[in-house]
């Protein structure tokens, strides 16, 4: 069974229309009437895939009636909440940033109190040790060093 295809030129409204031929095929089978096949748009996007409904312009609706001021309305609230929250969103993030600038200034105040703090007590740490030092004789017959009493006492 073969078919053969024969594509005519466009009607007046645009649309090629298909006519087939069957050779050992009983007329019962074939469709009534030619096919119509729809021509391709230039404009559509390549790869056959449909456009979103999103994507495709709507129709501008007149800008004195209801609907129009309704969306306008509705989009005016809807941009001033935005813009809103946009603002608020700002002032908290700049408060963060002030606390967060406060406490480092807390913690830096803190760091140099304890190193002052840690100097002071490396200082007597060492002038104790020092002391202990000076207040021990070297031994006479190479015993373990004694501490000088008189010096140690006061006396």
């Amino acid at each position: 069974m073969s078919r053969q295809l024969k594509l005519s030129s466009p009607d007046q409204t645009g649309v090629s229309v298909i006519q087939s031929q069957a050779h050992a095929t009983p007329p019962s089978s074939l469709p009534a009437g030619p096919q119509q096949v729809p021509q391709l748009d230039p404009a559509d996007p390549p790869g056959g895939k449909a456009v979103s409904l999103g994507k495709m312009k709507k129709p501008h609706a007149d800008k004195d009636s209801d609907e129009y001021r309704q969306r306008r309305e509705r989009n005016n609230l809807a941009v001033k909440k935005s813009r809103m929250r946009s603002k608020q969103k700002a002032m908290d993030t700049q408060q963060r940033v002030n606390e967060l600038k406060e406490e480092n200034e807390r913690l830096e105040a803190k760091i140099k109190l304890l190193s002052k703090e840690l100097s002071v007590l490396k200082d007597l740490f060492l002038e104790h040790a020092h002391n202990l030092a000076d207040n021990v004789q070297p031994p006479a017959d190479g015993a373990s060093p004694a501490p000088n009493n008189a010096s140690a006492n006061g006396q």
